[in-house]
Order: C-alpha cells, then structure tokens, then sequence
C-alpha cells in the first residue's frame, strides 16, 4: 500500500506541475490562459509591486529552502524518502499557481516593438526558449527531476531513490545550466515588454543567478573535483565548449 500511495501521489504531483509549466508559458507570452502577467485591472504601482514582489520571494524561498540537503534530512523524518520529490515538487507549483493568482499587472511599457519581422523574430526567440526547458529536463532524467521515478521505485521494486547519476548529454556539455538559460530566454524575449513582465524577469532572473550559486555550492560538496573541473571548463549561462570534460553533470 504504501508503494501505491507513493506512486499515485507522484502522478498527482507531476500533474499539478504540468499543468503549471504550460500554464507558465501562456501567463508570460500572454496567450491563451484566462490570468497572464499582463491582463487585469492595473491598480496603483506600488501596492501591485510589493504584492508581485513578495510573490516571486515566496516561490524563491520555497524553490531554494526545500532543495538543499540540510532541509530534506530534517524533511525526510516527516515525509517519506520516496515521496520528498514529489512533494518538493508539488509546492513549488502551488507557489507558482499562487503566483499566476494573484499577480497585479504593471501595464506601462517599457518597450513595444512594431516592426512584425522583429516581433515574430522575438517570438520565436521566446518559444525556443520554453523548448530548451524542456528538452533539457529529457537531457538529464525528467520523471526523477519531477518525483515520478522515486514514486514508482517500490512498486517497481527498485533500490535507491536519491540523487540522479551525474551526466552531460548535448547541451550540458556546452551549459552547466541549460534549464535556467532556456527560462532567462523565455522571460526575456518579447516584442512587448511591460513594467510587470519586466519586474518578473529581473525577478527571476535574479533568483536564478543565487539559485545556481546555491546549487552549484552543493555540488562541489557532492562531487568534489569532478564538478570543480566541469565547472571550469563548462559555461554556465552562455555556451562554451568543455575541451576535455566528458565527466558528467548533475540532475
């Protein structure tokens, strides 16, 4: 029973994430989605940026808090092992869902592209971006990233359910950080650029860049030199071709 449960709630937590990935794509490209960065009644600025402010602080905190090892030790005594993932997971999108919620838009413009051929251009920028995520999230191992192969693990009488190996297909083999990279590209490409699409995006991108410093920290802590050298010879957030690393790199 208890590997049933483990995997049925797995499932159910990769769905809520799903869900709020696609729904990600169309509240920053504005389409599609019923509330997106930029639809609503704007009220006045500083209230709507303090309200935007603490949302992207409370996916931060929870995003970093929950990732690090210190936390999932003391976690794990409450949660089981196999079942920690999923429910990383799982919080991270409902963060996220409270932010697409309650999100107050900014609509002045910061910039507004109106040449189609640069728009469509930006466009495509963007949506390559969205896909680099994606595919990056294949690249390494999508259903451990997401809970799924730890929630399957008893069931599929599986050993283990920690840390995927350490790996560098494709485009980890020029970035260290392919997924962060992909969503700085989606945030950062649009023709028509608002004051909240751009609070968003330095937000984001803020917290990427202390994100990675933090991931990268344990890291070294978990790999030692391999990651030390891979770091060194592998770009982080602009390509660059590792000479000699074929080691691997983390999931």
């Amino acid at each position: 029973m208890r590997g049933l449960s483990s995997a049925v709630y797995s499932v159910f937590a990769y769905v809520v994430f799903f869900g709020s990935f696609l729904y990600a794509i169309g509240f920053v490209q504005n389409a599609v989605v019923p509330k997106t960065i930029d639809s609503g009644v704007a009220g006045p600025l500083l209230p709507s940026l303090l309200i935007n402010l603490v949302l992207l602080g409370v996916f931060a905190v929870q995003h970093s808090v929950m990732a690090r090892p210190a936390f999932k030790r003391v976690w794990t005594r409450l949660v089981p092992a196999e079942s920690e993932r999923s429910t990383y997971v799982l919080f991270a999108s409902l963060a996220l869902l409270l932010l697409y919620w309650q999100w107050r838009p900014l609509p002045q413009t910061v910039w507004s592209l109106e040449d189609p051929v640069l728009s469509a251009g930006l466009m495509a920028v963007a949506w390559f971006g969205w896909g680099m995520v994606l595919v990056s999230t294949f690249l390494i191992s999508h259903f451990h990233l997401f809970g799924l192969s730890q929630g399957f693990a008893r069931i599929l009488r599986r050993t283990g359910h920690g840390d995927a190996a350490f790996t560098t297909p494709f485009l980890y083999r020029w970035l260290r950080h392919p997924i962060y990279a992909g969503f700085i590209i989606a945030f950062w490409a649009t023709p028509n650029m608002s004051l909240g699409h751009l609070v968003f995006a330095i937000g984001t991108t803020g917290y990427i860049l202390i994100g990675i410093w933090l991931e990268e920290r344990d890291l070294v802590a978990q790999f030692g030199d391999r990651y030390r050298q891979y770091r060194e010879t592998v770009g982080m957030l602009i390509p660059k071709r590792a000479s000699r690393s074929r080691d691997k790199r983390p999931a």
